[in-house]
């Protein structure tokens, strides 16, 4: 009941949610009631605030320090495990199965891939469980797409028991210890997860996947058009904001090593 009451609460205060609930408040006072100052005021603010998180200079201007705090793996210690986190999924088994992986899940999953790929002998572990109403778990959903590009099902361990990713340090630790690994989730979730796993007493070595924050070049309309896209980029700003304020109201805030 807890983990869902955080997901409603956490979900209702990210960027979109909540922009349309102030909006929808301003609606109401300058329908109902006397308070039309107000209601401008919140209306103004409301479209003023949209509009800027939906600019690329803006979400990504927010977002790159947090994606940035770790590089990208490019070869090093040689590691016999490859650990990626769950994300957003479906199943439908009709669909090609990449398809079933939604939002960062894919960026993840081929991340992992490659790095297995680098890595000779590595298993790959997926980790997250399933979803109320899907027979299938985040962390079988993510295997069957590293299977279906190649990795031997015999290589692959599915650890579907863990809702978040401090279950997800807990679960790894029983699997393997404190064996150094290679641990793969969005670079805007890794800072997060990084302490949620050393503090667990893991050896992870921070590997970002599905960087978003843009700095090469673009088109000069897609940095002046407001753009869903854009929007997103705010949303996970927002996302991990709230996750490192739960983390921290958790006692889980110590700021790993780099």
């Amino acid at each position: 009941m807890l983990f869902i009451l955080k997901k409603i609460i956490g979900g209702l205060l990210l960027p979109l949610p909540f922009l349309l609930l102030v909006i929808g408040a301003a609606i109401l006072l300058l329908w109902f009631t006397r308070w039309q100052k107000t209601g401008k005021a919140l209306l103004t603010a409301g479209w003023l605030v949209l509009l800027l998180l939906s600019l690329q200079p803006v979400a990504d201007l927010m977002l790159k320090p947090i994606e940035n705090t770790y590089p990208t793996w490019r070869g090093g210690e040689r590691v016999d495990y490859v650990v990626v986190l769950g994300g957003g999924y479906t199943w439908n088994p009709d669909w090609a199965p990449s398809s079933n992986l939604i939002n960062n899940s894919l960026p993840r999953v081929t991340e992992g891939v490659r790095l297995w790929q680098a890595n000779p002998g590595a298993k790959m572990i997926f980790t997250g469980a399933r979803a109320m109403t899907n027979p299938v778990s985040t962390a079988e959903a993510g295997a069957r797409v590293a299977e279906s590009l190649g990795v031997p099902r015999s290589e692959i361990i599915t650890l579907d028991g863990p809702k978040d990713t401090e279950e997800e340090a807990a679960e790894v630790a029983k699997a393997i210890g404190d064996r150094p690994f290679l641990l793969v989730t969005s670079a805007s979730h890794l800072p997060r997860a990084v302490i949620f796993f050393r503090n667990a007493g893991l050896r992870p070595i921070p590997a970002p996947a599905n960087q978003m924050a843009i700095e090469s070049p673009l088109n000069p309309w897609e940095r002046a058009i407001p753009s869903p896209l854009w929007l997103m980029h705010s949303d996970r700003v927002g996302y991990e904001t709230l996750g490192r304020i739960w983390q921290w109201l958790k006692g889980a805030s110590g700021e790993p090593g780099k």
